[in-house]
């Protein structure tokens, strides 16, 4: 967090539509800083982004998509797989107070039972060996009915409850919990964030199918090290070591 003499309010900036929130708001900061924690949301994303280049469905007024800006420079850059963590618990805790069974599939996914609600894609810029700049883009399903991509398993709040929400309020409850987290984060309570992390994890317990590059195996996590590297243990004891998209759970 940057040391302002006095630190700016953060931002709202709303956008009927843009390409995605991500590119917007790294547009806006070539300019200009935004205060840290400034957000901005879109009511439509004609090409949201996910992790490694998947796109994002998302009903034009129907959802919450927006990106969040901070500036953790006190993250060593090989802990900023924290930032992930921070903003995963972040949709987990909001969407605990509309609905149960909310899970964090790693690395960053929210799921309710078995589909998912929730993707992000976290871009950090590094400065040296810490953290500049982390944008989180974010994409929670809220108020959408229906489906029309062929995403596996989509699921909204609405679709889960029957009832519609206000997004504004939702968005309001998110930033609480982000900011709450982020400042324990600041504070040095890293391990309290990986052991929440660890403990909401989707398919945490127990031996559950998984594929690799060399084919399908069940195996159960033992570990999420501080890199983000998930580390399986198979039924043998054998344990194998994954980055982001090198394994999928079937």
């Amino acid at each position: 967090m940057r040391n302002n003499a006095q630190p700016l309010p953060p931002e709202v900036i709303r956008v009927a539509n843009t390409v995605s929130t991500n590119s917007y708001i790294r547009d806006l900061l070539k300019k200009q800083p935004l205060p840290e924690g400034s957000i901005v949301i879109a009511d439509f994303q004609t090409a949201g982004r996910g992790q490694t280049g998947n796109s994002w469905e998302s009903e034009n007024g129907k959802n919450l998509t927006f990106s969040i800006v901070i500036y953790p420079e006190t993250i060593a850059a090989n802990e900023q797989f924290l930032i992930s963590q921070v903003a995963a618990l972040s949709v987990k805790k909001v969407l605990n107070e509309y609905t149960g069974h909310i899970r964090v599939k790693w690395p960053n996914d929210i799921y309710w039972n078995d589909r998912k609600i929730c993707g992000m894609l976290i871009e950090n810029d590094l400065a040296g060996s810490s953290i500049y700049c982390s944008v989180c883009g974010i994409g929670i399903n809220i108020n959408q009915k229906e489906f029309v991509s062929n995403a596996p398993n989509p699921v909204s709040l609405t679709q889960i409850t029957g009832q519609e929400y206000d997004l504004q309020e939702v968005l309001t409850r998110f930033r609480h919990h982000f900011y709450q987290l982020y400042l324990e984060l600041l504070q040095d309570k890293k391990e309290s964030i990986r052991r929440q992390y660890k403990n909401a994890l989707y398919r945490g317990e127990g031996f559950h199918p998984y594929t690799d590059e060399n084919g399908t195996f069940d195996a159960e996590i033992k570990d999420i090290e501080p890199t983000g590297h998930l580390i399986l243990r198979l039924i043998d004891g054998e344990t194998r070591r994954y980055a982001f998209k090198e394994v999928a759970i079937k």
